[in-house]
């Protein structure tokens, strides 16, 4: 990789990597003061938390306009609206399963492994305990009226509401409707609105992190470097655990061999892009080597460069698992159970659509943490940055070894076996 193109792929995650480093520095060596009584003597670093507020306010005042507009021009705009066929539905249901393997074992992970082993003082608001699941049901769905419709708390039903939208455009001429051209229009826009203001996130972040570390201590530096750790370990891990398994399920033990001859190429390729979507070009090299059918490879892929996540599957129980810690909750029972549910939905139904990962890391703390958003989101989204090479190597590799289970369903358990055949009787006619 040239410099140019490592500038390219990592230069904005070292901008924030060292924003935030600095962050904690100066906090650590800039602390708040109190006196015996309480009061506070000297304010230290929190005088630089208005830089990360405004990025915070910035954010939030542009998610709600990207998630309705970004969801509904997708839909509205699809150009054909049958997504019917054995291929469509395998692939969707096997990004499903995996995704929820991938939570359910990171899950388990952050249980043996918390990522947070320290106490902090949080105050802003009031952390109320889980909502009941009808209620749930009703706050995915609906809100009360439709003003409260358009807020960040309302993320799940916006969401919604932009599906019906998007179907409401298609059934009125689409794409080339002016309604669809105007929701397009209006995504591309906001699109690069976010990525102005995302020049400004590492300034941000080290205002964010400046105040954190002088209010709470360097302890949390220590559970950041935990929770990257972990990370970044069990990514390989389940890449060379996890991926055998689905290679056999799909293609028996001689799928584990093909998988492995080829599956350093779209992973490394993936780990120094941080793009999916850059991956489908060696993903469909690898695949076709592989010799899994091109029916399932087309449609496989491309879909799964947005929508097979498991990396981001797990790195959103990553982010609900540290910010209970932060917030001295306990992370089971009801909670994990939403938790891995909003995890699946979060990587495979949003991943999708531009800014996907960010609203899914909103869509976590306005489930959990309604009144800690201006605390909690800014930490989902640095763990987001942070650990972006190795969910990216998970998710993408791993749209080349779901190209197995859904060519067993689709040609036989033996489709691999046939392909080799195929191939050994086309060099003997040669």
């Amino acid at each position: 990789m040239g410099r140019k193109n490592f500038l390219k792929s990592y230069g904005f995650i070292m901008a924030m990597l060292i924003a935030i480093v600095a962050g904690c520095i100066v906090g650590w060596i800039w602390p708040v003061v109190t006196g015996e009584d309480g009061s506070t003597i000297s304010s230290g670093a929190t005088v630089l938390e208005p830089l990360g507020k405004l990025f915070i306010n910035l954010m939030f005042c542009v998610v709600v306009p990207m998630v309705f507009f970004s969801i509904s021009s997708a839909i509205g705009n699809m150009q054909s609206p049958k997504r019917a066929g054995k291929i469509l539905g395998t692939t969707i249901a096997t990004f499903f399963v995996t995704g929820l393997i991938a939570a359910v074992l990171f899950y388990i992970v952050m249980m043996v492994i918390p990522p947070v082993t320290h106490t902090y003082d949080l105050t802003e608001g009031e952390i109320g305990d889980t909502i009941s699941i009808p209620q749930m049901i009703i706050n995915f769905f609906t809100v009360e009226d439709f003003t409260a419709l358009f807020s960040r708390r309302a993320m799940l039903p916006l969401i919604v509401a932009s599906v019906f939208t998007g179907f409401g455009i298609q059934g009125c001429g689409g794409s080339q409707s002016i309604v669809g051209k105007f929701f397009s229009n209006m995504t591309e826009v906001i699109m690069r609105i976010v990525k102005l203001i995302t020049y400004y996130a590492p300034i941000g972040f080290f205002g964010f992190f400046a105040s954190l570390v002088a209010t709470y201590g360097p302890d949390l530096i220590g559970d950041y470097s935990r929770a990257l750790i972990t990370y970044y370990v069990f990514c390989f891990v389940y890449m060379f655990v996890s991926f055998p398994l689905y290679a056999w399920f799909g293609g028996g033990k001689k799928g584990i061999s093909v998988m492995f001859s080829h599956l350093f190429r779209p992973a490394v390729t993936a780990f120094g892009t941080c793009s999916s979507v850059a991956t489908i070009p060696t993903n469909m090299e690898v695949a076709q080597e592989s010799g899994v059918p091109k029916d399932v490879t087309d449609i496989v892929l491309p879909m799964g460069a947005t929508m097979h996540m498991d990396g981001s599957s797990m790195s959103a129980i990553l982010k609900v698992a540290f910010l209970f810690g932060i917030f001295g909750m306990d992370f089971t029972g009801g909670r994990a159970v939403l938790a891995i549910i909003i995890a699946v939905f979060s990587s495979v139904a949003m991943s999708g659509i531009p800014g996907g990962g960010g609203v899914g890391e909103l869509v976590l703390v306005t489930m959990f943490f309604p009144d800690q958003m201006a605390i909690a989101y800014p930490i989902a989204l640095a763990l987001g940055n942070l650990i972006d090479p190795p969910a990216t190597m998970v998710n993408a590799a791993g749209d080349y070894v779901v190209s197995f289970i859904v060519a067993r369903f689709t040609d036989g358990k033996d489709w691999i076996n046939k392909k080799v055949s195929k191939s050994k009787a086309s060099e003997k006619a040669s």
